[in-house]
């Protein structure tokens, strides 16, 4: 609707009412917006989502649009392994209408919260293939982090898509069509890790970090694999640790390790400093960053990944 002719309908020549035009002007706004916050749902009328962190939270938004309220549990920047709830987490759990977490033992103080909720409740990893730790105390256990690959994060986004379609079902095409055009964009990310690797010699296709936090994006993107410790925990960085990964990166000439946002470098800028390789950048697993930050969303989080890596070990 033009407002301006609206309101030179109702008043005559403008040139003339210029006061009277000004003031229909901002009549006329109010009535429109105020319309629009009538057909708007509230807040309180949508289903209430809660996911475990960060990174699910972006990925369910992602999907539901704004049929949905969706929140995670811990904030940015959060160690989600030991993660412990508070009180107001409990409380808020109360008002969830969905629950959504990773699964694959990651979040140990998951039942806990799960107990006090009588929420729908969906375990974001079902249908992957899952990676067993081999090294460390983890030995046996499986590799929690399937949502660093894109590939997995597909899964994912489908598994979302269903949650979200038993608790909102007038929107399930809206979460179907929305999954589908995510699921397009986690392709691109992978063919893009693809293409940037194939240019490298073979004995640079070895990624080492911190926290064996890339299991299954190493398995899709035919990478090797070497890490300081298997899960982030009490004991990080020993000299067994420091020494074992050594040994891997001057037996596999690796030009460059990394290490991730929520712990400390310094045990992996001392491998760099021993081999003579690159400390290539930060990477990003457990958590986004503030909106101003380097990964405000999951696929920031992915693309900034993707290219830390690629430009690393092409150094």
């Amino acid at each position: 609707m033009d407002i301006r002719a609206v309101c030179t309908h109702n008043f005559g020549v403008p040139n003339i009412f210029v006061g009277a035009i000004k003031i229909c002007v901002a009549a006329a706004t109010v009535a429109v917006v105020t319309s629009c916050a009538a057909t708007a749902p509230a807040d309180n009328e949508r289903p209430l989502v809660l996911t475990t962190f960060t990174v699910l939270a972006d990925m369910a938004r992602n999907v539901a649009g704004e049929h949905v309220r969706v929140e995670s549990i811990t904030k940015v920047g959060a160690e989600i392994h030991g993660y412990e709830p508070t009180p107001g987490d409990l409380r808020h759990a109360a008002d969830a209408d969905l629950v959504l977490d990773n699964g694959l033992g990651l979040e140990r103080w998951f039942e806990q919260f799960l107990a006090d909720t009588h929420a729908e409740h969906a375990v974001l990893s079902d249908g992957v293939a899952p990676l067993p730790i081999s090294e460390d105390a983890y030995a046996g256990r499986i590799n929690p982090h399937a949502w660093m690959s894109p590939l997995n994060a597909r899964i994912y986004v489908d598994n979302i898509a269903a949650a979200l379609s038993r608790i909102a079902p007038e929107h399930a095409a809206d979460f179907t069509a929305n999954a589908a055009a995510y699921k397009d964009e986690l392709q691109l990310l992978h063919d893009e890790l693809i293409a940037g690797l194939a240019v490298l010699p073979e004995q640079q296709r070895a990624l080492v970090t911190c926290e064996g936090a890339f299991s299954y994006l190493t398995r899709d993107a035919g990478l090797r694999e070497a890490y300081l410790w298997a899960v982030n925990a009490d004991q990080q960085g020993t000299p067994q640790q420091i020494a074992r990964t050594v040994d891997f990166v001057r037996a596999n000439r690796v030009p460059a390790v990394f290490c991730e946002s929520t712990v400390s470098d310094k045990a992996q800028r001392q491998v760099a400093a021993d081999t003579g390789a690159e400390f290539g950048g930060i990477l990003y697993v457990d958590s986004l960053s503030e909106p101003d930050g380097p990964v405000p969303t999951y696929l920031d989080l992915l693309r900034h990944d993707v290219r830390t890596i690629t430009k690393g070990l092409a150094s």
